[in-house]
């Protein structure tokens, strides 16, 4: 007999809300577990993600493992480490070739539904304002910047972070309060997480 987490990721996994005004044939990716401990709320899978079905295998992934200070083996290891974006497919690309905003109508119909069978997350990243903004609601601060920089009102619940992209790199070199404050953070909680029985 089937777990309802796994009933519901068949659900998703067979998810053709989209299909009529997508670019591609939809193909979500989502990993996660009823054991889970951390939950990774990212955008949505970009073209590589959409062509292997594995999310963050790009530098944005070895970005984000590093700053969690963790090994692939633990990163992909959905019972510990559920992986579960706003956007399950790719959204296609804009006329300057940047991956679109996550599709609108994806979040309100899963995000609720999964995490509800994840009883044992402790620890819920939000990468990106578009989790931030959905999973904080009002208590979102004006932009991403003032919402990552006030972490700890979130805090252990929540850890909000701005994407791993490369295109992000200008914005953290602005702002070194990230790597100083609210990575040894995250770190530490990601540890206490992961360690914890």
């Amino acid at each position: 007999m089937s777990e309802p987490l796994d009933d519901l990721l068949a659900e998703i996994r067979a998810c053709r809300v989209c299909e009529e005004t997508m670019p591609h044939t939809p193909r979500p990716v989502i990993r996660a577990s009823s054991t889970a401990r951390i939950a990774i709320v990212g955008q949505a899978p970009g073209t590589r993600v959409h062509a292997s079905g594995k999310p963050f295998t790009d530098p944005s992934g070895d970005r984000l493992r590093d700053w969690m200070q963790v090994d692939e083996t633990t990163f992909y290891d959905e019972s510990r480490i559920a992986i579960v974006p706003m956007g399950f497919c790719f959204p296609g690309q804009d006329d300057k070739g940047g991956d679109l905003p996550p599709r609108k109508e994806c979040a309100p119909l899963w995000q609720e539904r999964v995490h509800a069978l994840m009883p044992d997350t402790g620890l819920t990243l939000l990468v990106g304002q578009y989790a931030q903004k959905f999973y904080l609601r009002s208590q979102a601060h004006k932009n991403l910047t003032d919402t990552v920089k006030n972490a700890a009102q979130y805090f252990p619940r929540y850890l909000p972070l701005p994407h791993p992209s490369w295109r992000n790199n200008a914005w953290l070199k602005k702002n070194p309060w990230f790597e100083a404050k609210i990575l040894p953070m995250l770190r530490c909680r990601i540890a206490e997480m992961l360690s914890s029985p």
